[in-house]
């Protein structure tokens, strides 16, 4: 018998305020009662891959049943500052379609949801299931919260989806899928919005569907990479710079030291935690990267890694700025219901934002950090800090 057996959400055996099952429940009860087998209303641009029994995945367009909040309602950059309260409701609002289709298909049915990911406005559609969208309870580090979702028995796009012009030219069969992931990113897409669009299979060579899950930390990787690259030619900085932010309980500081490229993140999750319930101890994993970059997948970590990567790159990127760059994640019980990697990416783009704290030396930054928290373990497991530099004393 579990915990939760035991607990149902009464005792906070787990040591948190709120049961995070009965307030999901809470929620998706909500939305419940607007749901129903045909379903009229506007997808903010949205769809959805699974990545289950790949090749032949579920892939459907997501509609809102509010209209009020569709700027956001798929838009993690908008959604970020919102409380955890506010995003389960938007989340919740959003009704995902689904046909299972191998990755490879390119009907009418695809192409549609394509062109609904390309179209610079939502698009109102009309969706008939084969029955009522329900919910499912289920958690992921990387993917945002889910709503209802149903198999869809047919599905008409009423509006004409409006594309730019310059879209066109990054969809053609000869451009490769990296080469137009940046070129989106360069017309101001989203990054959120530019992981869909690679979801949906119109880019590349091979043109083929990108499970969501995959597709967010891919766009993560790409443009972090297409940034590495481009920061190697600048300057590095002369100072020691600390930024921090917080945001649903994730603390975040990030430590920008002269020298050129290389990139750490420890990620801490204290007792009674989400990923952490059961320990006395806090639980530290730390991924890194040299100069040369890393070929092996930071498996300890996951897609935050690489969206931590990407904020960090781009903010060096916009600095015109070469650098050391090691990120520290600390995680407290408030974070007791996974809002999706885009927290981590954009905790870290916020913090970058602010006016960092300065000093002249390696020693003085991490006496300062020592008033936050506590650094020893993260200076002991340090796989960069192990290189000492003469400019750092």
């Amino acid at each position: 018998m579990t915990l939760c057996h035991i607990c149902k959400g009464i005792r906070k055996l787990c040591g948190r305020e709120r049961c995070p099952i009965l307030t999901r429940i809470y929620y998706q009860k909500l939305a419940t009662p607007k749901i129903k087998e045909s379903l009229f209303g506007p997808s903010p641009k949205s769809v959805f891959v699974g990545h289950e029994n790949y090749p032949d995945v579920f892939v459907g367009p997501m509609v809102s049943l509010n209209e009020s909040n569709l700027e956001r309602v798929d838009t993690p950059e908008k959604m970020f500052g919102l409380s955890q309260e506010k995003i389960l409701e938007d989340r919740y609002s959003l009704v995902r379609g689904k046909l299972q289709k191998n990755v490879f298909t390119r009907d009418r049915y695809i192409r549609e949801l394509q062109a609904v990911t390309l179209s610079a406005k939502p698009v109102d559609l009309e969706i008939n299931f084969r029955k009522k969208p329900s919910f499912s309870l289920s958690f992921s580090p990387i993917l945002q919260p889910m709503g209802a979702s149903g198999e869809v028995n047919k599905i008409k796009v009423v509006d004409n989806p409006k594309i730019r012009s310059p879209v066109y030219k990054l969809i053609d069969d000869d451009i490769k899928a990296d080469e137009a992931v940046v070129e989106f990113y360069k017309l101001n897409f989203n990054v959120s919005q530019i992981s869909k669009i690679l979801s949906s299979g119109v880019l590349g060579i091979k043109k083929k569907l990108v499970p969501t899950k995959w597709s967010i930390t891919a766009i993560d990787a790409l443009l972090s990479k297409y940034f590495i690259t481009k920061i190697k030619n600048f300057s590095s900085i002369d100072e020691y710079l600390l930024f921090e932010n917080s945001y649903l309980g994730n603390h975040f500081y990030i430590l920008l030291l002269p020298g050129n490229w290389e990139f750490e993140q420890f990620e801490t999750w204290f007792p009674g935690t989400l990923w952490n319930l059961n320990s006395n101890s806090p639980q530290i994993t730390v991924e890194f990267e040299f100069y040369f970059g890393r070929k092996d997948y930071a498996s300890l970590q996951s897609g935050g890694y690489y969206a931590s990567r990407f904020a960090v790159s781009e903010g060096l990127y916009k600095m015109k700025k070469q650098a050391r760059a090691i990120v520290i994640r600390e995680v407290g019980k408030e974070y007791d219901i996974p809002v999706g990697v885009w927290e981590v990416r954009e905790n870290v783009r916020a913090a970058l934002r602010k006016k960092p704290e300065k000093f002249s030396s390696l020693k003085q930054l991490l006496q300062n950090l020592k008033t936050k928290i506590k650094p020893e373990e993260y200076v002991k497991k340090s796989n960069l800090l192990r290189q000492k530099r003469i400019m750092d004393f």
